[in-house]
C-alpha cells in the first residue's frame, strides 16, 4: 500500500472516532494513529514490502492500545468531582421572615419554590439562607452561617 494510503486510512478511522461521536471506546484512535504512523515511515524511513507494512501496523496497533487505551478511557469517563446536582448549598434572599418550621413562597434561580425553615431559630426578612436539603419541591433552608 501507498504512504499516503496509510495517512488517509489513519485519517478517517480518527475522525470517524472523534469527530462523528462513534463510540468505540478509543479504539479507532489508536488503530488510526498506527495507520499514521506506518504511513509516514513508509515515506520518510524506508518503503516496505507490503507484508511489512501490515504486520507493523498490527504490532503498533495492539502496542499502541495495549499502552495506552486504558488509562485514556479511564480518564475520559470519570465525572467531575466539583459537579453538584441541584440546588443544595446555594444562598438564597428570604422575602419574609421565617419562624422554625414555617414555610413562604419565594423565587431561586428563577423558580418559584416553597421554603421552608429547617433551623431552630428564626431567619429575618431579607436575610441570607442557605439551602440545606430538597424535599419534593420545597427548598429547606437553614440560615447561612
Amino acid at each position: 500500500m501507498s504512504w499516503w494510503g496509510w495517512i488517509v486510512g489513519g485519517a478517517i478511522l480518527l475522525g470517524a472516532e472523534l469527530a462523528f461521536g462513534v463510540n468505540a471506546h478509543f479504539y479507532l484512535v489508536f488503530i488510526g494513529s498506527a495507520a499514521i504512523l506506518v504511513g509516514v515511515v513508509t515515506e520518510l524511513a524506508y518503503p516496505f514490502a507490503p507484508w511489512a507494512q501490515w504486520a507493523a501496523f498490527a504490532v503498533l496497533a495492539l502496542v499502541l492500545m495495549v499502552t495506552f487505551r486504558g488509562r485514556h478511557y479511564e480518564r475520559s469517563r470519570e465525572r467531575p468531582a466539583s459537579m453538584q446536582p441541584g440546588p443544595i448549598g446555594s444562598v438564597m434572599i428570604l422575602p419574609v421572615s421565617l419562624a422554625p418550621g414555617e414555610s413562604c413562597r419565594a423565587e431561586h434561580c428563577g423558580t418559584f419554590w416553597t421554603v421552608c425553615n429547617d433551623s431552630d431559630q428564626v431567619i429575618p426578612a431579607g436575610e441570607r439562607a442557605q439551602i440545606a436539603r430538597v424535599d419534593g419541591l420545597t427548598l429547606l433552608v437553614q440560615p447561612n452561617t
